[in-house]
C-alpha cells in the first residue's frame, strides 16, 4: 500500500472517528433524547440544528468522499479492516474528552486492533 493510499484511508477513518466524537458532544449538549408524539418534530429540529451534530454530519460527508477515493486505489479487503483504527482513536479520545473509562480489557483490545491493522497493512 502506498503512503498516499494509507493517508487517504487514515484521513477517512479519522474524519469518521471525529464525526462520532462530535455526535457524542452534541448528545451531551442536548441531554437524553426521546421521541414522543407531541415533541417529535421539535426534537428532530433540536437534534438537526445542534452545532456539534451538524459538525459530526459534515465530518461523515467528508469521510465518505475520501473513502470513495481510497477505495478506488486500494482493495476493499485491505481498506475495510483499517476502519478499526477508528475504534482506537475513539476509545482514547472518549477517555480524554469525555472522561470515559479505559479498562485493562479495553487497552488489551486496542493493542490487538493495532496489531491486526499492522498485519493487514503489510499484506
Amino acid at each position: 500500500m502506498s503512503i498516499l493510499s494509507f493517508g487517504l484511508i487514515l484521513t477517512g477513518v479519522l474524519l469518521n472517528a471525529m464525526a462520532q466524537l462530535w455526535l457524542k458532544a452534541g448528545t451531551n449538549a442536548l441531554g437524553a433524547i426521546s421521541f414522543s408524539r407531541d415533541a417529535g418534530i421539535s426534537t428532530i429540529f433540536r437534534v438537526g440544528f445542534e452545532p456539534h451534530i451538524m459538525g459530526g454530519l459534515g465530518c461523515y460527508v467528508l469521510s465518505v468522499a475520501i473513502w470513495i477515493v481510497a477505495l478506488s486505489k486500494v482493495p476493499v479487503s485491505v481498506a475495510y479492516p483499517m476502519l478499526s483504527i477508528g475504534y482506537v482513536v475513539n476509545a482514547l479520545a472518549a477517555w480524554y474528552f469525555f472522561g470515559e473509562f479505559l479498562s485493562a480489557q479495553k487497552l488489551v483490545g486496542i493493542a490487538v486492533i493495532i496489531a491486526g491493522v499492522y498485519l493487514v497493512a503489510k499484506s
